[in-house]
Parts: C-alpha cells; structure tokens; sequence
C-alpha cells in the first residue's frame, strides 16, 4: 500500500496524506490522532524525493513553494490542535466527506475540455511567458498565500500532506503548466508536512519506530516509480482513476466511523 500511495504521489501531486491516514487505520486499526502524524512523516519523505526529481528538471517555482509553506506551517498546530479535541468518529467521517469531495473535483477536472477548462479558470496569479517564473504582484501573493494556508490547516487536522487541495487550486487560480503545478506541490508538502511533524512531536506524539520506518520506505520508492511513469500516462485517465480510488476509500472511512 505504502508503494502504491507513493506512487499515485508521483504521478498526480496529491494523494499521499489522503491516502496514508485510511491505509494506517485500516490496516493497522489506528485511531485518527496516531495514523496522522505517522502518514506526514512518509508524506513529507516522499514529497521530498518528488521535489529533488523536480528540482533538477527546473520545474519547482521555489518562491512560491515557499511563500506557501511559510503561511501554512503555522496553522498545522492549530489544525493539530483540533484534532486532538474532536472526537475520533468525527475526524474519519469530516475525512470521508473530504475524499469524497476531492473526488467529484477530479471527476470533474478529467472530464472537462480544455475549452471549458479555460473558461473555470481565473489565472489570477500569471507566470512571465519567457522567464517561466511568476510575475509577482499583491494579488499573486495573496492568492499563494491562500492555498499554503488552507493546505497547512489540513494538514494538521487530518494529516494529509494537501496536494489534492495544491494542485487543483493552482490549477484555477494559476497559469502554471501542470508539470510545474505537480513539482511545486511536492516541495510544499515537503515543507508543510515537515513542519507538521515537527509540530506533532513537540506536541508529543508517538510514532511507532518498526511500521513508520516500512511505510516510509515503501512511499518513497513508490515515489520514484510515479515520477518515471509520470510523463509517458495520460493525465485524463490518472486523473479519473484517482477519483474511483478517493471514492472508495471514503466509504471505507464512513464504514469504519460507524462500525
């Protein structure tokens, strides 16, 4: 599970924390409070091989990623916070709503033309057409700011790394070609799922030595297989696929709620 997750990570930008924190409570019967902080830490391992990959391709727009992270590490305490005194019913299922959610978004995505894809988006935060880097303005650093914050919120509540909200709100509200989008997130889960382990631990959480280090392998090698299958799959079809996979785990994660 730990390869495949990786994997879907490497592909798409999104999938590693949503997925880890089901695959933890599933499989090893965790509650939502342990599998958490276990998933960021594989997450943020994983985003972290993406984001060299990325790096080295001269896809990563750094400035950005940053400008993201610095606005959402913040917030994963806070989201931490409130994981910690919500009940563990609750978090599973305000966690498979969200998977259900994230999966009509993808639905949607895959299935829109690029016509109409064109038309839902607003581009508000524009990229300089030779240098290929944003042209930073107020709006484009409000815009950036916006989604590292969201993303280190959910990150602290829920445990994911946030690519599923990354990709597709730069995806809306950015220019950025979707390679860039991809690699740009990995760097900012990297950075956020980072500082939200480091938030966790200071917290005092626990993290099982034996099955986070196997997890963690495992992601990280499913990281490296993604990133060479990314180019050579079509994005439509990776895209509806992760969609079916988003729906199932979120009944799953209703089931285990009310079990």
């Amino acid at each position: 599970m730990g390869v495949m997750i990786g994997a879907i990570m490497g592909l798409t930008g999104a999938g590693g924390g949503i997925l880890a924190v089901p695959v933890l409570v599933g499989t090893l019967n965790w509650p939502m409070q342990t599998a958490a902080p276990v998933a960021l830490i594989a997450v943020a391992s994983g985003a972290l091989v993406g984001a060299i990959d990325g790096f080295r391709l001269g896809l990563v727009r750094y400035k950005a990623a940053m400008l993201m992270a610095l606005c959402g590490v913040p917030l994963t305490r806070l989201g931490q916070h409130w994981a910690q005194l919500l009940p563990h019913e609750g978090l599973m299922i305000g966690f498979g709503v969200l998977l259900w959610g994230v999966s009509a978004r993808f639905f949607k995505q895959s299935s829109a033309t690029l016509a109409q894809e064109s038309s839902l988006s607003l581009h508000w935060a524009r990229i300089h057409g030779e240098t290929g880097k944003f042209i930073w303005t107020p709006v484009t650093a409000l815009v950036l700011g916006s989604v590292g914050s969201v993303t280190g919120l959910m990150t602290g509540l829920l445990g994911v790394g946030g690519g599923f909200l990354i990709v597709p709100l730069m995806r809306r509200f950015t220019d950025l070609s979707m390679q860039g989008i991809v690699a740009t997130s990995l760097f900012v889960i990297t950075l956020v799922s980072g500082g939200g382990v480091v938030n966790a631990y200071l917290s005092g959480a626990h993290f099982p030595a034996l099955e986070t280090s196997c997890f963690v392998a495992a992601m990280v090698s499913g990281m490296l297989v993604g990133r060479q299958a990314a180019s050579r799959l079509p994005g439509a079809q990776l895209q509806k696929g992760f969609a079916v996979l988003l729906l199932a785990v979120g009944g799953f994660m209703f089931w285990k709620a009310f079990q």
